[in-house]
């Protein structure tokens, strides 16, 4: 899935490398503006390998994770990302801290070398704790915390169903500034689209909230399903203008395939931007 050190995740690594002339498709933080004054021509630094890259894992686990109407929770698959993420960073000395939300609270794991102590993470994010009505999860509290522990340019993966409150879109950008950022969404179907099943009572698990709809109601379901969709729409504006990249997985898809699909477009993109063409434009 990756080389000896070039990067934590395929691609390209975070450090500055040697300046060549500019192609279109580069990427424009990339730009050397010392070199490109230098020689009156638009010049970027490839990046080099990176050695002991520090991966943030902020792994939602709050309430709202623990529903699914398929074969599994949200939560478990939010487990199973953070390792398939996790678990190659622990090649190489490579150190893997994390940023939990669930019960209530925001709680830190501390970046870590090693298999051992990443396991140990993993069995925390299981031990967590959650129960109807233990208030909204505060993404944006998360994402702060990420912020002002991670001083070392790495690579921060959020995992979340989004479903929290208002305001963490600054940090989300403010992160994609500084690191290789992934907004890694879960979802489940029925939150997606309402099934027709007569009336229902639905319950908020964060808030505790409940109300009684009757979902044989066509204009019911058709508001709900476009309410979804603008949603996931804003959420992936969101995540494109902090610079991320996102990968949105589904309670009833094969998340590993997923994932390796994922990253495989992922060091596809960055290869095609970062290798010049004979004639000078890209290949």
């Amino acid at each position: 899935m990756q080389g000896e050190h070039l990067g934590l995740f395929p691609g390209a690594g975070s450090e500055p490398g040697e300046s060549r002339p500019y192609v279109p498709g580069d990427d424009v933080r990339l730009i050397d503006w010392n070199v490109t004054a230098r020689t009156a021509e638009l010049h970027v630094r490839d990046p080099v390998a990176d050695h002991e890259v520090e991966l943030w894992l902020v792994v939602d686990v709050s309430a709202s994770q623990h529903f699914g109407t398929t074969t599994r929770e949200k939560r478990e698959v939010a487990v199973g990302l953070a390792t398939a993420f996790g678990l190659p960073a622990t090649r190489l000395a490579n150190r893997v801290g994390a940023v939990i939300v669930g019960g209530g609270a925001v709680a830190v794991v501390p970046p870590a070398a090693g298999r051992v102590r990443f396991l140990a993470l993993l069995r925390r994010l299981l031990a967590t704790e959650a129960w109807e009505g233990e208030g909204r999860t505060d993404l944006a509290v998360a994402l702060q915390t990420v912020e002002r522990l991670a001083r070392r340019r790495g690579v921060v993966v959020v995992i979340s169903d989004l479903l929290c409150g208002p305001g963490w879109e600054p940090a989300l950008g403010r992160l994609g500034i500084r690191h290789d950022l992934v907004v890694a969404e879960v979802v489940d179907p029925r939150e997606l689209e309402l099934p027709r099943m007569g009336v229902l009572t639905l319950v908020d698990a964060e808030t505790g909230r409940t109300r009684v709809v009757d979902t044989s109601s066509g204009r019911l379901r058709a508001a709900f399903a476009g309410a979804a969709v603008s949603q996931r729409a804003t959420i992936a504006d969101a995540v494109t203008r902090a610079g991320g990249d996102h990968l949105v997985v589904s309670t009833d898809d094969d998340w590993v395939g997923e994932v390796l699909a994922f990253l495989t477009r992922r060091t596809r993109r960055r290869m095609y931007r970062a290798v010049p063409s004979r004639t000078g434009g890209t290949p």
